[in-house]
Order: structure tokens, then C-alpha cells, then sequence
């Protein structure tokens, strides 16, 4: 395939087949809408054809065949948007597809064939699926407009500018650390999305399922209060809140199976045996009141706002920093003591930066990583038995057994 020719004459198939395809549609689209379109099928293959030939001319040394063609098309697309002005009509897509199937003509001579080829096909797409787009656009909400935007300013505009070179003894680059930032947020920012929009319909178990992608220890404080409001749904915040714990065993795994894969064999089935764990511990509760239906959903804030990615490239850089400083200087032990007291607020910055750390951390990663993820199992439970009301020994019980089967899988990494 990497040998194949793209001779003058398979070009010009190219140009034909993708203006064909474009005129195509406008037909389908006319029929369908009893509409009067001012290009079908063969006015738009004849444009491609005719960008084509301008193209081939311009190679035959007439320059200014190439603008000269562009003009007169945009010339014929003003006419025709003007005409129907006049009869009462608006919109001017077709005008600028007929611009575009142009462009795709001459691309196919003297461009690369699959730039010409996506052109076509994408301008294809967007013309057939107005009424798809159109409804997708009624139905999306600002906050996840805006946090679309976020994510465009933090991965195109932020991360590029980043100079990529380390600085100080320990060796912090910044395009790095924000890379890391990126990555937990669009982790993140799925489940965020898949939690708003079918939360809902899913019911509050699987709602902190999702929700738990995204943070469990925001998952654990938001059911603790519908537990409060709600004690009718006190078993099934639980249980809700129990399992997006279990979900911070997998988001970490496949967090670290993305950054830093050389640690996944010794990591992967201590954390999925104590995500199950949590599952088993998560059954037999009591469900909800007939009284009081099972529609509450977890609060949880959008990971691409610019103020949490800051923070977390903040608390990634003072973890790792510490943890080096504690490393050389207490020696190992001293780490597992930082790992219990950071599991008290998030544990992903903290893993990550013990991913990252240069060399020296492999072989403790992983009960470190466990020890943070104990107290973090603490800390969760304590939260939902402080806010919840309800359930208090039955929370206590279960997260507390959890954090305990936590210390035989530490015991087990470290021989």
C-alpha cells in the first residue's frame, strides 16, 4: 500500500468520487425537504472537476488559475445566496460546501490525497447530519460548553507553551507535570460528563459508580448528606458511596497503566482485589423507602475548571518534591508515613509522583500506593458517617473492615 502510485489520472477519480459524493447528498437532502437547493449532484461534481482542472493548470505554469478559479466560484455562490434572498430564503451552507467541494478538487491534484479525502468525507458528514448536530446543540449545557473550552485552553494553548527542559535538583519539567494535570482531568471530566447525563436514569448505586471516575471522596461527602436529608436512601448512599471508592482502585490503575506501564504486573491485582473488596462489603444494605424515590445524584465539579487543574499541579509538584526530599533524606520508612498522611486528602497526585520520580521508588510504589489508599478508605468512611447520621455502625463496620484487609496486601508487596 506505501508503494501505490497516485498517478494525474487516480487523482482525477478522486476529485470526481468526492465531489460525486458531496452532490449526493445535496440531492438526497433536496428530495427529502421538498427544499430548492441551488446545487445537486452534478453541479457539485463539476466544481470539484473544476478546482481539479484549475489545479492542473496552475501546475502547467498558469499561476493564477488557482485564485482566478476560486474567485468565480465565490462569485456563483454570491449570485446564488443573493437570489435567495430575494425570494425569502436564508442559510448559506450549500455555498460554502460548493467553496470547499472547490478546494477539494484542487487538493487532489496538488495536495496529499488523504487531507482532500477528509475534506470531502467530513464536509459530507456535516451536511448530512444537520438535524443531529442541531438537537446534540439544544441539549448541551453551558457548564459542559465552557468545560470544552477549558479542556481546548489547558491541552492547546497551555501545554504547548510549556518549555519541555527540567529544572532544579528535582528535576521538575513543567510540560510534564501539566501533561499529568490533562490526563487526571479528562480521565476525570468522562465520568464527570457520563454521571451528568445518566445519573439520572441509572439511579444513585451506579451514579456514584460514575461519579467515583471523577473524585470518591466528593462522591462520599454528597452522599453523606443525601443519607442526612433522605434517610429513607441511607443503604443505598452507602452502597453508592462504597462503590465509587471501589471505582479510585481502577481510575488508578488505568492511570498508572497510561503513565508509568512498567508498574502495572505488581500492581494490578492487589488493587483489583481490594476494589472487590469493597464491592462484596458494598451488599446487603437496606434499599430505599417506598416513600422516597431513588432520583439524588452526586454534587460534583467539573475537573477542567482552570482552579482545580492548578491545584492539582500544585499539590503533584509539593508531593513530589517531598517525597524526594523524604526519600533521601529519612529513607524509605519515612515515605510510608507521608503515603497514610497524604491518602487523608487525594491520593492521585501522590501516586503520581511517585510514577514519575526518576529512579530509586520502583520496588515501594506499590505498598506505598496501598497505604495511601487505607487511610484514604478511612477517611471516606469517617466523612459519610459524620454527614449521613444514619447507618453509623453499619459504616464503620464495612469501611473499617475494607481499610483493615488493606494492611495483609501491604504486608504481601513489601516480602
Amino acid at each position: 500500500m506505501n508503494d501505490f502510485e497516485w498517478t494525474v489520472q487516480v487523482r482525477f477519480a478522486v476529485a470526481l468520487a468526492l465531489g460525486l459524493l458531496v452532490g449526493l447528498e445535496r440531492e438526497r437532502r433536496r428530495i427529502e425537504s421538498h427544499m430548492v437547493l441551488p446545487a445537486g449532484v452534478r453541479t457539485f461534481t463539476i466544481i470539484s472537476l473544476f478546482g481539479f482542472a484549475c489545479a492542473w493548470l496552475h501546475q502547467q505554469g498558469v499561476p493564477a488559475a488557482l485564485p482566478v478559479g476560486m474567485v468565480a466560484v465565490a462569485a456563483l455562490c454570491v449570485t446564488g445566496y443573493l437570489a435567495k434572498l430575494r425570494d425569502g430564503r436564508t442559510g448559506w451552507t450549500s455555498e460554502i460546501a460548493a467553496l470547499l467541494t472547490f478546494a477539494v478538487g484542487a487538493l487532489a491534484l496538488i495536495g496529499q490525497v488523504w487531507m482532500a479525502a477528509a475534506l470531502g468525507i467530513v464536509n459530507t458528514l456535516l451536511l448530512s447530519e444537520k438535524v443531529e448536530i442541531e438537537t446534540s446543540v439544544e441539549f448541551l449545557d453551558r457548564a459542559e460548553f465552557l468545560a470544552v473550552l477549558k479542556f481546548l485552553i489547558v491541552t492547546l494553548i497551555i501545554l504547548p507553551a510549556l518549555p519541555d527542559k527540567e529544572y532544579t535538583q528535582f528535576l521538575l519539567n513543567p510540560r510534564t507535570i501539566w501533561r499529568v494535570v490533562v490526563l487526571v482531568s479528562t480521565v476525570g471530566f468522562v465520568g464527570y460528563l457520563l454521571a451528568r447525563h445518566l445519573g439520572a436514569r441509572v439511579g444513585l448505586w451506579l451514579s456514584g459508580i460514575l461519579g467515583g471516575i471523577v473524585s470518591s471522596t466528593a462522591v462520599a461527602i454528597s452522599m453523606g448528606r443525601i443519607a442526612r436529608q433522605s434517610p429513607g436512601q441511607a443503604g443505598n448512599a452507602l452502597r453508592a458511596s462504597m462503590l465509587s471508592s471501589c471505582m479510585t482502585y481502577v481510575r488508578l490503575l488505568v492511570l498508572l497503566w497510561i503513565v508509568a506501564p512498567a508498574f502495572v504486573p505488581r500492581t494490578w491485582l492487589p488493587l483489583l482485589l481490594l476494589a472487590a473488596v469493597g464491592m462484596v462489603l458494598s451488599l446487603r444494605l437496606p434499599g430505599p423507602s417506598a416513600a422516597e424515590p431513588d432520583n439524588h445524584l452526586p454534587t460534583l465539579k467539573n475537573p477542567f475548571e482552570l482552579r482545580y487543574a492548578v491545584a492539582f499541579a500544585g499539590l503533584f509538584v509539593a508531593l513530589g518534591v517531598l517525597t524526594h526530599l523524604v526519600h533521601h533524606d529519612l529513607g524509605i520508612r519515612s515515605l510510608y508515613a507521608l503515603a497514610a498522611l497524604t491518602g487523608l486528602t487525594d491520593v492521585t497526585p501522590f501516586m503520581m509522583s511517585l510514577a514519575l520520580q526518576p529512579a530509586g521508588l520502583e520496588h515501594v510504589l506499590p505498598p506505598l500506593l496501598v497505604v495511601a489508599l487505607m487511610t484514604n478508605t478511612v477517611t471516606k468512611g469517617a466523612y459519610f458517617a459524620t454527614l449521613g447520621g444514619a447507618l453509623q455502625t453499619q459504616t464503620y463496620t464495612r469501611y473499617g473492615v475494607w481499610a483493615a484487609l488493606h494492611t495483609p496486601v501491604v504486608w504481601w508487596l513489601v516480602m
